[in-house]
């Protein structure tokens, strides 16, 4: 009977080692994608400066961190808090080493963040993003909105096998769209409005738009605006054919349409499609965004997010350090892609064999054995156990791929098979190191 209540604290991930290892491939092979597309690897504090992670924070953050408690012993005296993201961070790092990197500065990070929302289904309060940003000084070029938009579908598409959209924007447009209109005072309430459309019915939309003063031209011209989604050329016209001459949308479209061509040449012609509906909650997005979805599966939301940031460290210096960025919270698509059966076809068993000394005799060929086969880069066990050669099969067969029984024979002979536990085939195991 338990003495305490041991298990995790709600909205706290928790695997078993199977699905921890899991986990880990899938985290190593969205790191290693990102780092063959020139992206520096970095980790940032996971405890900031509270003024810190709220300057340009934005929504309801400042009622979600984690505020740290200091003892007696803290010396410095500055509130603190658990980060929530990896994008605020990133912006005090590159004002504190900026003149350590190398502009345009292509960096990732991997790490665990913390919100302290409601947990539910599929939302977390501690969780892993990976991230990449592109951060120009003075300026950054659009391509690059592209460049990290294509990384990350590149990173899914190592594990992810059904078809992916992605929905792409561009908040210039809407915001030139409002000044057209009159409507610069109330486009924080029309941003959320919109944000939040696709989740609510269309008379909630058309009656939220009512409620903050619109008319029924305006709401009309939103509509329309919003119900602009497709292929580039499609999105394109259809945004000019609204007729504003603003400035700032007309940027927008520009900078739409460059980005969708470039995605376009890289083979996402099909996948990268405009969307008027992509908004994004975060108030620090100030040009392109995006969110990834697969289509057979909408209830699982997006699973890849970010966009284009202009000034994102302008509290902390009066220097300019544009952005554009993008991240998977993998905590969150691990756990829905595995609820939807949509990993099987990933290898679950993370040990690539099992040693199986017979007796004590074997142990120290056994060890030696070992320590040549991790040398060849090899994950080895060795059960240890007193139990039946039957027993340490059943075992090994839970963790491992392959597993192999080192004898009194095998230690004169150096002669050892080594066995498929999947299939019962069993080869020498100079073959097993060659061809596996």
């Amino acid at each position: 009977m338990k003495k305490f209540n041991t298990s995790p604290i709600s909205g706290m991930q928790e695997l078993t080692p199977a699905k921890q290892a899991l986990f880990d491939k899938l985290k190593n092979q969205i790191v290693g994608v990102y780092h063959s597309h020139g992206f520096l690897r970095i980790e940032t504090p996971v405890i900031e400066r509270t003024d810190i992670l709220l300057a340009k924070a934005g929504g309801d953050t400042e009622k979600q961190i984690y505020k740290v408690v200091k003892t007696a012993e803290t010396e410095d005296d500055a509130d603190q808090a658990l980060r929530f993201d990896h994008t605020v961070p990133l912006a005090r790092y590159v004002v504190e080493h900026e003149n350590d990197l190398t502009f345009p500065f292509k960096v990732t990070q991997s790490a665990r963040n913390f919100r302290g929302e409601r947990a539910q289904k599929g939302r977390f309060r501690e969780f892993y993003q990976l991230d990449v940003d592109v951060i120009g000084r003075e300026k950054l070029a659009v391509s690059y909105d592209a460049d990290v938009i294509k990384t990350a579908y590149d990173a899914l598409m190592t594990f992810i096998k059904p078809e992916m959209k992605i929905r792409i924007s561009n908040r210039k447009i809407l915001t030139g769209l409002l000044q057209e209109l009159g409507l610069q005072t109330k486009s924080e309430d029309i941003f959320g409005i919109i944000d939040h459309a696709e989740k609510v019915p269309k008379e909630k939309t058309v009656s939220s738009f009512e409620e903050i003063g619109l008319s029924g031209a305006e709401i009309e011209k939103l509509t329309t605006f919003m119900n602009i989604n497709g292929a580039r050329e499609d999105v394109v016209s259809n945004l000019k054919s609204l007729g504003i001459n603003n400035d700032i949308f007309i940027l927008g479209v520009e900078e739409l349409n460059n980005v969708l061509s470039l995605l376009e040449k890289q083979g996402l012609g099909e996948t990268a499609i405009g969307d008027m509906l992509i908004i994004r909650g975060l108030d620090y997005y100030t040009g392109t965004v995006f969110e990834t979805f697969l289509p057979e599966y909408r209830e699982i939301g997006s699973i890849c997010s970010g966009g284009r940031y202009e000034n994102l460290a302008s509290n902390y210096t009066d220097q300019n350090f544009p952005g554009v960025g993008a991240s998977i919270g993998l905590t969150r698509l691990f756990q829905t892609l595995d609820d939807n059966n949509l990993l099987e076809s990933i290898d679950k068993k993370s040990i690539d064999l099992v040693l199986i000394p017979f007796s004590e005799n074997e142990y120290e060929y056994t060890f030696n054995l070992a320590e040549k086969l991790r040398g060849c880069g090899k994950t080895v066990d060795i059960n240890l156990t007193d139990k039946k050669v039957g027993d340490k099969f059943t075992y090994a067969a839970k963790i491992a791929k392959f597993a192999s029984v080192i004898g009194e024979n095998e230690v004169k002979t150096g002669n050892i098979e080594v066995k498929d536990l999947e299939t019962g085939n069993k080869l020498k195991l100079e073959d097993y190191i060659r061809s596996v």
